[in-house]
């Protein structure tokens, strides 16, 4: 057994762990949950080694064991697979695989690499990634990177595993491979920490939750019986709202048209229109198009052929700069890690960063004094969680890290928004904010907004109207989402006919 008994926390200004006291058993499949900034990171970074508690300890079938780092937690068989991408770019698929023990494969003086990628090879078959061993992992995906990280895990052989969002960046078809290997490791008596913002998951796949909020101890509940209301009571301490959106003032005003937009590999000649004050989903698979085409009115990729129109004016966009500037487009990426911020940059450098030409003042130095004022007005709006505007972005929670990708196109001030998966990886606190902020953009500041999820409930909650994405093609649209409030078995078998 693997027990914390009485873990304090503290980081300047915050108290992350409260005389947190839990156990987890081999064999098992245990979550662990609470909103963004509850303590779950910090509790399985302590559980590694990564942190030391400042108060309490941690035991080991009975014995205190002491993690001064994440080697001792691998010599005691943990392991971790973080929520950020953790790899070594220039290094192959192989030498990621087997880092923390490459050792183990020395023979005298000279290393047996030959051993390495066969042993790659083995682990890469488990979580079902086709790929060479050789490959440099610097050309792979967001996806393929968490897979290799669970390989790695895998390959330490650990009596315990923890596993921080791991399908937060993975389509459906791997996430469900995923589920079925946690599943086989369990009754290898494997024991699995599992963190998760995706309840319906883990209600499907553990055995037992325990709850963290604010930096303390909620409770722990099999998961047998237990509802999502359940779940949500413990996390927020109160009820999760269900209520209908409602309807919004859409104008007949087009303020984004998009003509036969034509992309090898990424769309087959598409076109549709988007109105003053709408909220449009692009809905479908990972792949089908709704992220591609996106990426094309951006401007971060480029189109063989087709036209786009703002306001109704031929747009030539070339780049981010182009679209944002000229046209007062903002792309909130679905990668945030990689594409929407830069983690080692402070919570205000990544909120400014979109408003840098507005504040330069004369011989290109930057009004210091309208920046504070930006970031501090843009902390307030989104009620970004964080010491201080000078803390690292990459030190916030998931759903704060969200909020501040989303906030810094608001400081710019854009017209049109297109949002990709805006609550991968948050809270259901985080959540219900991100979409009342959406909702509210859209209705009360009349921005016009192009949602992407993946999250049909989220799609069907917000958006009034709905494309539908399948092949990089559109296949269909749901338009009476304004006029009438329908059910959302009604929407989502309309949904599932489009797609089929």
């Amino acid at each position: 057994m693997l027990e914390l008994k009485n873990i304090s926390k503290i980081f300047p200004g915050v108290k992350a762990l409260d005389n947190v006291s839990l156990s987890f058993k081999k064999g098992e499949i245990h979550a662990l949950m609470g909103e963004n900034g509850a303590g779950k990171s910090t509790l399985m970074k302590i559980i590694t080694g990564i942190y030391q508690p400042d108060l309490g300890g941690v035991y080991l079938d009975g014995a205190k064991v002491e993690m001064k780092s994440y080697r001792d937690a691998v010599d005691h068989e943990i392991s971790m697979v973080s929520q950020e991408i953790q790899i070594i770019p220039e290094a192959t698929v192989a030498e990621n695989i087997v880092l923390d023990r490459i050792d183990k494969f020395q023979k005298g003086h000279r290393i047996d690499w030959n051993q390495i990628n066969k042993t790659a090879r083995k682990y890469l078959d488990m979580v079902g990634l086709d790929i060479s061993p050789l490959e440099k992992i610097q050309h792979l995906t967001a996806a393929q990177k968490q897979l290799i990280q669970i390989a790695k895990a895998l390959s330490a052989q650990a009596q315990y595993i923890l596993l921080d969002e791991p399908t937060s960046s993975l389509t459906a078809y791997e996430s469900n491979n995923l589920i079925k290997l946690v599943k086989v490791l369990k009754e290898n008596g494997v024991g699995v920490i599992f963190v998760s913002h995706k309840i319906e998951e883990v209600m499907e796949l553990c055995d037992v939750i325990s709850v963290l909020r604010d930096g303390k101890y909620v409770g722990t509940k099999p998961c047998k019986g237990i509802t999502r209301q359940d779940i949500v009571k413990m996390m927020i301490g109160r009820e999760e709202s269900t209520d209908h959106m409602g309807f919004l003032d859409i104008k007949n005003e087009v303020v984004l048209e998009v003509k036969n937009a034509v992309a090898y590999g990424k769309a087959k000649g598409e076109s549709f229109q988007l109105r003053k004050g709408e909220i449009l989903g692009f809905y479908g698979l990972v792949g089908s198009g709704r992220t591609e085409l996106a990426r094309l009115i951006a401007g971060i990729d480029k189109m063989d052929s087709g036209e786009i129109f703002v306001n109704g004016q031929k747009a030539n966009i070339t780049s981010v700069q182009d679209s944002m500037q000229t046209y007062k487009i903002g792309y909130v990426s679905e990668n945030r890690k990689e594409e929407g911020l830069i983690l080692d940059f402070s919570v205000g450098a990544n909120l400014s960063i979109t408003v840098l030409p507005q504040i330069l003042k004369k011989f290109r130095k930057i009004d210091l004094k309208e920046e504070k004022k930006i970031i501090n007005s843009m902390v307030d709006k989104m009620k970004i969680k964080t010491p201080s505007a000078e803390t690292s972005v990459g030190s916030l929670s998931g759903g704060n890290q969200q909020k501040v990708s989303i906030g810094k196109w608001l400081a710019a001030n854009c017209d049109i928004l297109i949002i990709d998966e805006p609550t991968v990886g948050v809270d259901v606190g985080a959540k219900k904010y991100i979409h009342d902020l959406i909702w509210s953009l859209a209705k009360d500041e009349g921005k016009s907004i192009i949602l992407i999820s993946s999250d049909m409930p989220e799609m069907i909650a917000l958006a009034r109207r709905i494309l539908v994405f399948k092949d990089q093609e559109i296949v269909g649209e749901i338009s009476d989402l304004n006029e009438k409030e329908r059910s959302y078995e009604d929407v989502s078998l309309e949904i599932g006919r489009l797609m089929a």
